[in-house]
This record gives structure tokens, sequence and C-alpha cells, in this order.
């Protein structure tokens, strides 16, 4: 009996600790500039906004902009690895001071943690032969548009699509490409980084033609990190209106900042 009694009262324990979430580990501006670095988590898996170089050093539009954030705070950067899943993890735990993960801002996500002014963004548009009269969804009619099945950009385009639009759906990104590269669809709905990636070796056969829809992306801060919160944001505001995240944008995406984000809030 006392020992049920005993497990008993051990489970309740635990049960109320468990409706109870770990705070979060706020970082402190004054504490990273004594200590003269600061540790910031991104992906490099995400190319072309997180890579690992030729020498295993982390790169990418990420990389440019958490080593141009250091600066400007005055301190060394340490870059972090994360990944999509552990990166929030990764922040409200303390093992890093700050995210620049590609990290989208939702509002789900902007209760756990604080966002900066946006600083990237990623498109889903259309894209197609240079050679290929479209100038919005009207001239879609007529054409054959590949989309990954079920993506966003599968619902952008469903939803716009006139009549008369033969939409193919493939079962990934690199297989809708494959099918405009080849020429079997005059057009393919798809995000501004997966045509980074396939501009290069296109040889410039194929351009923008309209976009469906964009996501901001921030600068994320474990709540409470009002003054760090404070600086990076002078810092994206700076950036952005001084040409430095142009001249990012253009080295990794070919494009300036998109005006999605310039003009964010």
């Amino acid at each position: 009996m006392k020992t049920t009694r005993r497990l008993f009262t051990a489970l309740a324990a635990s049960t109320l600790l468990a409706g109870f979430a770990a705070p979060s580990l706020a970082a402190d501006l004054q504490a990273i500039k004594d200590a003269g670095r600061v540790r910031i988590g991104m992906m490099v898996d995400f190319p072309p906004f997180g890579i690992l170089d030729a020498s295993g050093q982390p790169g990418g539009y990420d990389a440019d902009v958490a080593k141009a954030l250091a600066s400007y705070l005055g301190v060394d950067v340490q870059i972090v690895p994360v990944t999509g899943p552990n990166r929030i993890p990764y922040l409200l735990s303390g093992q890093v001071d700050l995210l620049v993960a590609s990290l989208g801002i939702t509002a789900e996500r902007a209760e756990r943690v604080d966002f900066s002014t946006p600083y990237a963004g990623i498109a889903i548009g259309v894209y197609g032969g240079t050679d290929v009269q479209i100038a919005d969804a009207a001239d879609l009619a007529g054409k054959t548009v590949a989309v990954a099945r079920a993506s966003t950009q599968d619902i952008g385009v469903t939803e716009v699509a006139p009549a008369g639009t033969e939409i193919r759906r493939f079962d990934d990104d690199a297989s809708a490409v494959q099918a405009l590269m080849s020429r079997q669809v005059q057009a393919i709905g798809l995000s501004n980084v997966v045509f980074t990636q396939i501009s290069g070796v296109a040889g410039g056969r194929f351009e923008k033609k309209f976009d469906l829809s964009s996501q901001v992306q921030g600068i994320a801060v474990a709540p409470g990190s009002d003054a760090l919160l404070a600086e990076i944001n002078a810092f994206v505001v700076a950036s952005r209106t001084d040409g430095t995240f142009d001249g990012l944008y253009q080295t990794w995406l070919g494009e300036d900042l998109p005006d999605f984000v310039k003009n964010a809030e």
C-alpha cells in the first residue's frame, strides 16, 4: 500500500510538472558584447540560404546576414548548425543567442519566439520559357503547367488558373522541373529558392512570369531578449535600405531583396 501510494504521488508530481513549460532563456545583449561573441543558429541544408561550402564552413545568404549582424553588434560570430525541427528548441534552451535560420514568420511560431522585422522571404510564382508569353494568370489558358502535387504552388496555381489550363501534377519539385526542362510543359509553379538552383544550369531559358504568394522570414530571439531584438531590428532596417541585403540577395538568389520583404513591418 505504501509503495503504491508513493508511486501515485510520484506520478502525480511528474504530471503536474509536465504541465509547466520550461522557461526560455532570454539572450542578454550586454553579456554578448562582454563575451565578444554571438552564437547564431543557422540551417546548412537549405540552399541558397544555408549551405556548407567547399571547406565545410557555413555559407549562403543566411551565413552572410549572420556575419553582417555580428559585425554590426561589434562581436565575433559563432555559427551553430541547426535543423528545421531543432532550431527553435536550440534557441529557447539557450544553446544559441538568436536564429538566422530561414524561419518563416507565422502566428504559431510568434507565440514561442520573438521575430525581427523581416530580412528575407520566399516567393511562390509561375515560371516559364522566355519564349512563352505569360504576363498574368489569364495567360495560362491553353498552357500546360507543372506543379508538385499537394504543394503550396499546386494550391496557388489551381486557385488562379482559368478554364483551359492543363495542370500536370508530379510527385515532387524535381520531377516537375524535369518536365519544364524537357519542354513537356510550358510553365511551372515553383518557389524562387528552387528556381535559383536550376536557373544556373538552364542557360537563361526560363524566367519568372508572375508571383502567386509569399512568406517573410525573420531573425528570431527568445522572449525577453528585448535589448538584443532592438539592435537586430535596427540592423535589419538599415540593411534593407542601404542596399546590403540587395547585394547579398543578388549574390545568392540572383535578384534584389523582394519588395514584399522591403515593405514588410
